[in-house]
């Protein structure tokens, strides 16, 4: 026995050298070459040094741990992404605050003519700060693209939320070497300060006031630099394999149907995944009806289908307008999309624009009416919006963040403008920029939607080239997988490979890749990149001898061997024999056993990962600095419990769907129970700002001993996973809003004056009763929870903030639900707790008409809740949209009490709202009230 385990401790040392033989170490540099300066990886094609570089473009020079881009005036290097093939450089942010906005001024950028960089167009955005408007042009004074602001009150520029007021942001058109700046301010507005530049979109949050910004520059190679690189393995240039070999008597003839079913409806061309019937698509969903030579897609109602792309997986369909230009722009209007649900289908993130054409702005919303983007537009003059000029003038446009399932619009028509039209939607950025399509008048537009596959899904796929993956952004810093079939970026005029990578058989040869297989060779497409006239070319063909016998060749869909990490000089063969020594040994010691320890050494592997991945979660999400709380302060050991991991998945049933308990912009919320029986609600968030640790740590431990009826009780934290988890107590009667909205039986008067009470006075106690004022900044029905005798709880502190009682505000990015949220607050980003008492008068009047805070059965002005009540109001006739209920159980003095008290907490200007604290004592007054009438009602009968 012991030899046999010292023979299996060779095996594995043998086996460690050869993965070590046969993979290498990655390396990104030049033999020789370092590769890394300070925190910043230089991979080759830059260099650092003259010689470690491709060309003089590309090389990197390191001062001090800083690496500079020495060909373009030593801009400094923050980042190279081999994948996007840019580099992230620090350019001079082109104007900058001290040029004042109100005279017209024009700034230039940095040059890059004669180099082989552009600005990157998919990586790169151009934001506008300041009141008025601001365009980029080109050399030539010619219009590229460019934004408009309104500036309302005293406003605070938030470039999270960036949307038209007083910031605004738009996609540049397309790659550039040179461009001007021009901005002219807004008449009316003095301010002095105001900036416009392209940044790299995924660092614009962190780069205020600072004289400079990140720009994505795009890298190009010539002909000569791909040249000079032939027949050699170059790690640091990112290469993706796809080699096969067929028959060398077979040419394939490119398919995009499955056999037997047809692949063209009509001029449009239907590849698989998808199919015309239902036995030629992978699953329902794919299903392509064609009728008239017309193609639907049949799972949404038969939406139009204009282009299926298995390249970028996209597929075109036209969707209805969903706000037309017969919706008349009165104030507020909110129209919805279509809702892709549990499709495989998502929104385009990179193929589709939001675009307003009309005078105000417009947002786009998620379900949870959290604003997503938007823009704003001025109107002059009678101009009307013009697709090619789209830029703020009557007509605007931006991006969405993410892919999405489902949107709302809401238009808000500017102040003073009587003009009836306008119109919101999410259209296709090809579509819309190249004129396809004429939505004047129209009431569809094309949206591209991204389709996803599942791995059962790919299972019932034969992939010519291997499948891999695809990884969706869905948002707060959340993402999905999806399967896909490897494609390359395919050009007719370079004769590359024609068809359907979703079909086994579905590409057609080259002339160069046919020969190549005539003789046993495998073709291999190598995606080597470089610029040439308007397109990035991505693939290069090799062909790799073999001494694979022509008996023994693989099939057409064979799988690559990879190739990305095996040295130059052992590419040929050696990969081979290695494998077949390794068969052999393992073989000949026996397959059960090696198994049987594999597994358990695989085993004890994760185990000690998963153990070290829990301790750099605990460190990282402030399990140290909770400690150091709790060692100051020993009495907050037993208030402020840390709960593990494993803990949780069990008390969750490893997070089972079946134990979701709500669903928000936040997070989901669990329903568990732990060891000791007790029931508990677990939040598990989406997201986890990094830069607020300690806020987040100190906001945990204050909550934890936050002792009140009505506010739900923080019981503890999970810091081992990625996102820290929240435990509180389980309260089992659900939402307020549930109760209002979708529940048969009413609630009472009585109920409703004693939760609106109830909550009245933890928001008093919170504001004022505490060590330090917590601002909720999220009060709405549906964060009401009920209790079994429906005691009112306060709960979801996600957003809360804390305040030192010498402060009156907080400045802040904008968060809170569409339909609560303060007006002011929205203009200025600050919050204080008059904010929070904009938002409990929304509850009030829900409790008061038992109506939902927006509501599209209501006309366009009247959508909003508060604006519907406060009209009412002033007409006198508030008494018609109260609740059934509340009008046969209470007295209209006692009813007009409530009313007018909404009103003071709806006040449009903060400093004229009540306090908390007078809220609840003035609706404690009004039940008490309502009780003695009862009473005294109920003897008299």
């Amino acid at each position: 026995m012991k030899s046999l385990f010292q023979a299996y401790h060779l095996l594995i040392l043998f086996s460690l050298t050869e993965t070590t033989i046969a993979t290498a170490v990655p390396r990104y540099a030049k033999p020789g070459c370092n590769d890394t300066c300070g925190n910043v990886r230089i991979p080759y094609p830059f260099g650092i040094g003259a010689n470690c570089s491709i060309n003089k473009w590309y090389v990197v020079d390191c001062h001090s741990s800083t690496p500079y881009l020495s060909a373009l005036n030593q801009l400094e290097i923050l980042g190279v992404n081999l994948e996007n093939q840019t580099v992230t450089v620090n350019t001079p942010k082109i104007s900058y605050c001290q040029n004042p906005v109100p005279n017209n001024g024009l700034t230039m950028s940095v040059d890059l003519g004669g180099s082989p960089f552009l600005y990157s167009k998919s990586h790169n955005k151009f934001v506008f700060e300041g009141c008025g408007n601001a365009v980029m042009m080109d050399n030539g004074s010619r219009v590229l693209t460019g934004c408009a602001t309104n500036c309302l009150g005293d406003f605070v520029s938030d470039r999270n939320k960036c949307f038209g007021i007083s910031c605004c942001q738009t996609t540049i058109p397309h790659s550039l070497r040179l461009y001007n700046v021009n901005i002219t301010g807004d008449n009316g507005y003095d301010r002095g300060c105001g900036s416009a530049f392209l940044v790299d979109e995924n660092s614009y949050v962190s780069e205020e006031n600072s004289s400079d910004v990140p720009v994505s520059l795009l890298w190009t190679l010539s002909q000569g630099d791909i040249d000079q690189e032939v027949g050699k393995f170059t790690p640091a240039i990112k290469r993706e394999f796809a080699s096969f070999v067929v028959n060398s008597n077979k040419r394939v003839v490119p398919k995009y149907a499955k056999p037997g079913c047809s692949d063209i409806c009509g001029n449009v061309k239907i590849p698989y995944p998808f199919g015309i019937g239902g036995d030629c698509s992978v699953n329902q969903w794919y299903i392509i009806e064609c009728n008239s030579s017309t193609p639907y897609l049949s799972a949404f109602g038969h939406l139009e289908v204009l282009d299926v792309n298995t390249a970028n997986q996209t597929i075109t369909v036209n969707t209805p307008k969903i706000s037309a230009c017969q919706n008349s722009i009165r104030k507020s209007s909110k129209t919805m999309s279509i809702d892709l649900g549990l499709s495989p289908f998502l929104f385009s993130k990179s193929h589709n624009i939001f675009v307003f054409e009309g005078c105000g702005n417009a947002v786009m919303m998620d379900q949870g009416s959290q604003v997503l983007t938007g823009c704003s537009t001025n109107c002059h003059n009678g101009s009307r919006g013009d697709r090619n000029n789209c830029f703020g003038i009557s007509c605007c446009q931006t991006t969405i963040p993410h892919y999405l399932k489902s949107y709302n619009i809401n238009i808000t028509r500017q102040a003073g403008d009587d003009r009836a039209c306008g119109s919101a939607f999410l259209m296709d950025e090809n579509s819309y920029v190249k004129g396809t399509f004429s939505e004047e008048n129209s009431s569809y537009v094309p949206i591209s939607l991204l389709w996803t596959l599942s791995e059962d899904d790919i299972n019932n796929v034969s992939c010519y080239y291997s499948p891999g993956t695809l990884e969706v952004d869905l948002g707060n810093r959340t993402t999905m997988k999806s399967w896909k079939c490897q494609f390359f970026e395919f050009f007719s005029n370079y004769n590359f490979p024609q068809g359907n990578p979703y079909v086994g058989d579905g590409l057609n040869d080259t002339e160069d890749c046919a020969r190549c297989k005539d003789d046993g060779s495998y073709c291999l497409y190598d995606t080597t990149y470089y610029y040439d006239a308007d397109y990035l070319i991505k693939l290069k063909l090799s062909c790799i001898g073999t001494q694979l016998s022509s008996s023994a060749k693989a099939p057409a869909n064979a799988e690559a061997p990879d190739f990305e990490k095996v040295p130059k000089n052992d590419k040929e063969g050696s990969g081979y024999l290695l494998i077949f020594i390794h068969s052999g040994i393992s073989i000949s010691i026996g397959v059960p056993f090696v198994v049987a320890t594999s597994y358990i050494l695989y085993k004890v592997i994760k185990q000690t990962i998963a153990r070290r991945r829990r301790k750099r979660f605990f460190k990282r999400n402030g399990g140290l600095l909770l400690k150091q709380q709790q060692e100051a302060d020993p009495s907050i050991v037993d208030k402020t419990i840390l709960f593990t991991s494993h803990e949780l998945k069990k008390a969750t049933d490893n997070f089972n769907e079946s134990k979701v308990l709500g669903r928000g912009g936040q997070g989901t919320v669990y329903k568990g129970v732990l060891a000791d029986g007790r029931i508990v609600a677990v939040k598990k968030s989406k997201v986890f700002d990094e830069s607020q640790l300690e806020q987040f740590i100190n906001e945990v431990v204050i909550l934890s001993q936050v002792n009140h009826r009505n506010v739900v009780k923080l019981l503890g934290c999970c810091l081992e996973t990625e996102v820290p988890m929240l435990v509180s107590e389980f309260i089992p009667n659900g939402t307020l809003y549930d109760r209002l909205h979708n529940d048969d039986s009413p609630i009472s008067l009585e109920t409703r004056l004693q939760i609106a009470t109830e909550v009245a006075g933890a928001l008093a106690y919170l504001h004022s009763a505490t060590s330090l004022q917590i601002y909720h900044r999220d009060i709405k029905t549906t964060n009401i929870l009920l209790d079994d005798n429906y005691r009112a709880k306060v709960s979801d502190f996600g957003t809360s903030r804390f305040v030192a009682i010498d402060k009156s505000h907080l400045t802040t990015l904008v968060k809170g639900t569409f339909g609560y949220l303060d007006p002011e607050y929205f203009q200025s980003s600050q919050f204080t707790e008059k904010s929070d008492v904009y938002s409990f008068g929304v509850v009030l009047v829900e409790l008061l008409t038992g109506e939902k805070p927006i509501s599209l059965a209501r006309s366009d002005e009247h959508r909003s809740l508060a604006t519907h009540f406060m009209l009412a109001m002033e007409e006198g006739s508030a008494m018609s949209i109260f609740d059934a209920v509340v009008i046969n159980e209470g007295s209209r003095d006692e009813l007009l009490a409530i009313a007018n008290l909404a009103m003071r907490c709806l006040n449009l200007n903060g400093r004229n709202r009540p306090t908390m604290k007078e809220v609840a004592n003035e609706l404690e007054t009004i039940r008490t009230s309502h009780i003695a009438s009862t009473a005294q009602t109920s003897m008299e009968l």
